[in-house]
């Protein structure tokens, strides 16, 4: 009697790489993408300029647009590179005004599927704000926040980090000679559309210091994008070795998600405490590089019903920030499917609130945006399945290895 052997299922297809986007380059990598094709490091600099103003002030998608450069180098870029956006998988507009994106990236690699972030924009009558992020998935596990509970997979790219911009000001029609879509809500001081940027999307930051610090470069320069320091913000949990070098080499505005004012419950809400404990914090903000009360730093604490709401713990939040130039968001925590946490009653948060401001702190309630599309503040969270972070090292090193046995 024969066995019948049953197939084995089809390789799942690789998928295909498509020529690199010299979108979110910063002026080094466009450098080295001209070197790529053959033009002189002589005449690379005027070159760099050029694609710089085409890429980030007017938001060109095509080669052919750019007029200042010749057809021959146009048609030499367009044959190596491409000016491709991240796909924008999905919209969803909220009933406020609000926008997220879930955006694909281009694989960075053979078996890579092309990981999935979201951003979000939050526009006002006199301003946008952009929310971005820094890594795919977070390591932290902050247990109020709906994003710790994706496993994290890699940091994001400068090139990245960047195209979040870009997507947004191309879907919201905020470069030179643009419309925003119709009915959309969008700032109307005759500003642009994007005017702030905040680091509080999926991640932590100041784990992906060099991308991030690199982004803030190319986001900030004023022949481009054009969006001052002051008006992008970096948060962090607190990751304390880090934050003096993000006042000394970024110069942004620093936020810092506290939460908490004791370290027992602190080390619950936000476990990275357990290795940064709040009095290190607080210390690490102090001495923050152009500190000052022009350059205020934001504290975030999330209502939680019965959690960290009582008045004993405002007053203990205004002793433990005496002496640091700061203003204190109050965030009405954002119910997302699965949290054990409940928001605070807001006749609570204004209690809390009361007690902070008449200790001179300014301490707006965050208004809650975007809720109905799962957009507000620690809700975000992409739906691609991931690979964890020691799968994805392991694979790395393997293919590095087998690389080197190859050689």
């Amino acid at each position: 009697m024969s066995l019948s052997v049953p197939a084995s299922p089809a390789p799942a297809a690789e998928p295909v790489l498509r020529p690199a986007s010299l979108v979110g380059r910063t002026r080094a990598g466009l450098s080295d993408a001209l070197a790529e094709i053959g033009v002189s490091e002589r005449e690379r600099r005027m070159r760099v300029g050029q694609l710089w103003n085409w890429i980030y002030h007017y938001g060109v998608r095509d080669f052919s647009a750019m007029t200042t450069i010749s057809k021959v180098l146009r048609a030499a870029l367009a044959e190596r590179f491409t000016l491709d956006l991240p796909e924008v998988t999905a919209e969803q507009v909220s009933s406020d005004g609000t926008r997220k994106w879930l955006l694909r990236m281009p694989p960075v690699g053979a078996r890579d599927r092309g990981a999935e972030i979201e951003c979000v924009y939050i526009p006002e009558v006199d301003r946008g704000t952009l929310c971005v992020s820094s890594q795919v998935g977070c390591t932290l596990s902050c247990t109020f926040c709906h994003t710790g509970t994706q496993r994290l997979v890699r940091n994001l790219t400068t090139e990245e980090i960047v195209a979040q911009l870009m997507v947004a000001r191309d879907r919201l029609g905020d470069f030179p000679g643009r419309t925003p879509p119709e009915g959309a809500f969008v700032p109307n001081d005759g500003g642009r559309f994007v005017s702030n940027i905040v680091f509080m999307g999926m991640g932590e930051p100041l784990y992906n210091f060099d991308g991030v610090r690199d982004a803030i470069d190319v986001i900030s320069d004023n022949e481009g994008l054009s969006l001052g320091r002051r008006r992008i913000t970096v948060s962090t949990s607190g990751v304390v070795p880090q934050i003096e070098a993000l006042g000394a080499e970024m110069g942004t505005m620093l936020a810092i998600s506290l939460h908490a004012v004791r370290d027992d419950l602190r080390n619950e809400l936000v476990p990275l405490n357990k290795k940064y404990p709040i009095r290190d914090l607080l210390e690490a903000c102090r001495n923050y590089p152009g500190l000052s009360n022009a350059k205020r730093i934001t504290f975030e604490y999330v209502m939680l019903k019965g959690v960290n709401d009582s008045d004993a713990e405002a007053r203990e939040l205004v002793r433990l920030l005496k002496g640091i130039p700061a203003k204190i968001n109050l965030i009405p925590f954002n119910p997302w499917p699965g949290t054990r946490y409940e928001c605070s009653d807001w006749d609570r948060i204004e209690r809390f609130s009361e007690i902070v401001y008449r200790a001179g702190y300014a301490s707006p309630v965050r208004t809650p945006r975007g809720r109905d599309i799962l957009a507000a503040c620690g809700q975000l969270k992409s739906e691609t399945e991931k690979l964890s972070a020691r799968a994805r090292l392991m694979l790395e090193q393997s293919e590095a290895e087998a690389a080197a046995l190859a050689g």
